[in-house]
């Protein structure tokens, strides 16, 4: 009897065991296609959001969700620089607000409150409506629609330009970004993530001072997990000069404008086209970009044609948990000049219809930084700045000194 109890017993601990693992084996498939879904929602997200953007709310638990960013900086160049009195600036602080419409339309906007290159005057940044999973076979192919005001989706930089992503204090020589309103489909297909943009392609919000549009387009290749590859091609489409006055597209630290003058030129543009390669290790990375822009206008009096180039390379390590360093250097080639402004006085080297042309600019950062948690990041950098106008002198005293304190909330 005392035998066969014990076997008995033996055989409901087997069977007790037996069922709890059956338990916990659904449990971690149902937690796996939990992290799955969670995947391909964040992937979905990263294909055409830009710097800061929020999760959604859906995804927060919240029906609306209020986040922001800011840098507390201190900038210090030459004196032909753009800081040349040593000045502790509020540098890119920025809210955001996301909110579900119904299913999968979701809303964003973006408030500008500070931005370092333009002003200090409360503007609307990005501001669109987000129809995701228009088309979805599944999470590896779909196709998703934006409309609104929205980031050029040309390139890789902007998207690691914000205060919190980018490793420097200061940006590439390029920096190619803007903000225009249009519409935008965006999607994946297989390891191909894509962009293709129509956009007003002018600077004035609201209005277009000329009826041809921007066209953006950008394939991004997941080679490997740690290898990414992208090309971007872009025309500005015919900008008016009294209506438009610049592009959307930020470069050299401005914009493109006309080298035609008003009372014989009515419109200019600009054709742009850039490849993107980044490898990444588990401690850093290193990724670079070439390019190349055309710019053009129907001057009368003269052919203003230019072919630009430009380049840029960057190299971050961590040198610990929290601890890393970064380099990045960049130039621009202008072969028959074209108003650069980069880190110089730029109401002499762009705004100036009479100023100097510029012919190259190079710049060399170094930074360091200390992540002392993922919305806290300290970074120290100097950046040594020289070109040369067309004339033949020299571009100096445009070096910048400037560590930054960025916050994410």
């Amino acid at each position: 009897m005392l035998s066969a109890a014990v076997a008995l017993a033996g055989q409901t601990d087997v069977s007790t065991l037996v069922e709890q693992n059956r338990q916990l084996v659904e449990q971690v498939r149902a937690q796996q296609k939990q992290i799955d879904e969670l995947r391909t929602r964040l992937d979905h997200l990263d294909e055409a959001a830009g710097p800061g953007r929020p999760l959604p709310a859906a995804e927060s638990g919240r029906p609306v969700r209020l986040s922001g960013e800011v840098g507390l900086g201190f900038f210090k160049t030459g004196s032909d620089g753009t800081h040349p009195r040593s000045e502790f600036r509020v540098d890119d602080a920025r809210l955001f607000v996301e909110a579900p419409i119904w299913r999968n339309v979701y809303f964003y906007t973006g408030v500008e409150l500070t931005t370092r290159e333009m002003d200090e005057n409360l503007h609307v940044g990005e501001l669109y409506v987000d129809v995701e999973n228009l088309w979805s076979a599944d999470h590896n192919h779909t196709l998703s629609l934006r409309a609104g005001r929205m980031n050029i989706p040309f390139g890789e930089e902007y998207l690691v330009r914000n205060v919190m992503d980018d490793p420097l204090v200061s940006h590439s020589l390029a920096d190619p970004w803007g903000i225009d309103e249009g519409v935008q489909i965006y999607g994946r297909l297989g390891r191909v993530r894509y962009n293709v943009a129509v956009q007003n392609g002018g600077l004035p919000t609201l209005t277009d001072g000329n009826s041809d549009k921007a066209v953006t387009a950008r394939l991004t290749l997941e080679a490997t997990s740690q290898l990414t590859l992208s090309a971007s091609a872009m025309r500005t489409g015919k900008l008016d000069l009294a209506g438009d006055g610049f592009s959307a597209l930020w470069f050299g630290n401005a914009f493109f404008r006309s080298l035609g003058p008003g009372s014989t030129t009515r419109t200019f543009s600009a054709d742009l086209y850039e490849l993107d390669a980044s490898y990444k290790w588990p401690t850093g990375h290193v990724q670079g970009n070439a390019g190349w822009a055309k710019y053009a206008d129907d001057d009368t009096a003269a052919d203003n044609s230019r072919h630009l180039s430009y380049y840029s390379i960057e190299g971050v390590q961590h040198l610990s948990a929290n601890l890393f360093a970064a380099a990045r250097y960049s130039a621009i080639a202008a072969p028959r000049g074209y108003p650069l402004a980069g880190e110089g006085n730029a109401g002499n080297y762009f705004y100036n219809p009479y100023g100097p042309l510029t012919k190259n600019l190079r710049r060399l950062s170094l930074g360091l930084g200390y992540q002392f948690a993922p919305p806290l990041v300290w970074k120290l950098e100097y950046s040594r700045e020289d070109g040369r106008l067309i004339n033949g002198a020299p571009r100096n005293d445009e070096d910048m000194f400037s560590s930054i304190l960025g916050l994410r909330f």
